[in-house]
């Protein structure tokens, strides 16, 4: 005989809309812990109703989209929402739909279900056009970076921040496609996408802040793309990495004079990123930098050095000083053969993916 909560789940695929979402609004509270494991019967097929109960109005659609997010927590369950191009693109076709009530949930979910490869399907879906007449683009990447740039702080939809396309971000860039669209310049607005976000490091949001610093790191494993992004007249990336790792001690005239200009008159109660884990990944950022040859020597001009001194000297997190210490070894280290300031980057194909592979184990 089915239990309770057994015959409660059997109700989401009932064809009467009223029987349909009563047991719906008691189901969300069974969407975590070791009750949830109800969803995966009958072959996922709570599941698959929710996935369509997600299409109904914004008020019955938020319970539905509540327990996908949570049951994503399941490698089964991401796969299955991700691979479904018609779901995938019902999803992120409603992010950016104007006011959408919802839209943080859609952005939660698609944070959730883009852990898994096939997040790649994303760059198969064709924006609607004139949906929104603040996101001109054709691609649907263009239109949520721009929804998280334009509409932080809830200023594009006044019920979403739109801050968990962060996690989105770092989790497309982990694929090659991926960085590729953020270190390339796009044809609608003429920006490099990953010269949008870098302000966002010094955010006062966590989710934002945590994104973003791995968007940046990921995407620095496109190795020949680091000249562009340290270019002080283009992208400009070494500023807006070192400002988290900055704190409110004085350095000498000499150190500060070497700093970026965005580093030269910090005020004397300058915050340091308090997030361990995020300070590990800006540092971790600067030594796929100093990956080649250009890179150290630029961060060498740039006095990255006195930063990570200062660093190393006040964190209080083994992870963050063991990689401060193996950054200070590559750009402190002495280099042979033709100035580094005279060279250009020449990788090949396969120099590249030998230093990637290297460098993934960070």
């Amino acid at each position: 005989m089915p239990s309770e909560l057994e015959e409660l789940v059997e109700f989401l695929h009932s064809q009467q809309p009223m029987i349909r979402n009563i047991a719906l609004q008691h189901l969300v509270g069974y969407s975590t812990g070791p009750q949830n494991a109800i969803f995966l019967r009958d072959n996922c097929r709570p599941i698959k109703d929710l996935k369509i109960i997600a299409r109904d109005t914004p008020k019955i659609a938020k319970d539905a989209l509540n327990i996908l997010a949570n049951m994503s927590e399941f490698v089964k369950i991401r796969t299955m929402l991700v691979e479904d191009l018609g779901f995938l693109e019902f999803v992120v076709t409603s992010i950016t739909k104007p006011e959408e009530p919802n839209a943080d949930l859609f952005c939660i979910l698609l944070a959730n279900i883009a852990k898994d490869n096939a997040i790649s399907n994303i760059f198969k879906i064709r924006a609607i056009k004139n949906q929104n007449e603040d996101l001109i683009s054709s691609k649907v990447l263009d239109q949520l970076m721009d929804c998280f740039v334009k509409g932080a702080e809830k200023k594009l939809n006044k019920h979403a921040t739109f801050d968990y396309l962060a996690f989105v971000f770092a989790d497309i860039s982990r694929l090659a496609e991926g960085r590729k669209y953020f270190v390339t310049e796009q044809e609608y607005d003429g920006v490099v996408p990953i010269s949008k976000i870098l302000v966002f490091t010094e955010y006062d949001n966590l989710v934002r802040r945590a994104g973003v610093a791995s968007t940046i790191k990921n995407s620095l494993f496109e190795l020949s793309e680091h000249i562009t992004l340290l270019d002080k007249d283009g992208v400009n990336v070494l500023p807006y990495l070192l400002l988290p790792l900055a704190g409110p001690e004085e350095l000498s005239e000499e150190e500060t004079f070497e700093l970026p200009d965005e580093l030269q008159l910090l005020p004397p109660d300058k915050k340091r990123e308090p997030d361990h884990e995020i300070l590990r990944v800006h540092v971790e950022s600067l030594v796929l930098l100093g990956s080649t040859h250009y890179g150290r020597d630029f961060m060498r001009n740039n006095g990255v050095y006195p930063l990570i001194r200062e660093l190393h000297l006040v964190v209080e997190n083994d992870d963050v000083r063991e990689i401060c210490e193996r950054l200070v070894q590559l750009i402190m280290a002495d280099e042979p053969g033709e100035a580094a300031a005279n060279q250009r980057l020449q990788i090949t194909h396969a120099d590249e993916e030998e230093e990637v592979t290297a460098l993934e184990a960070l």
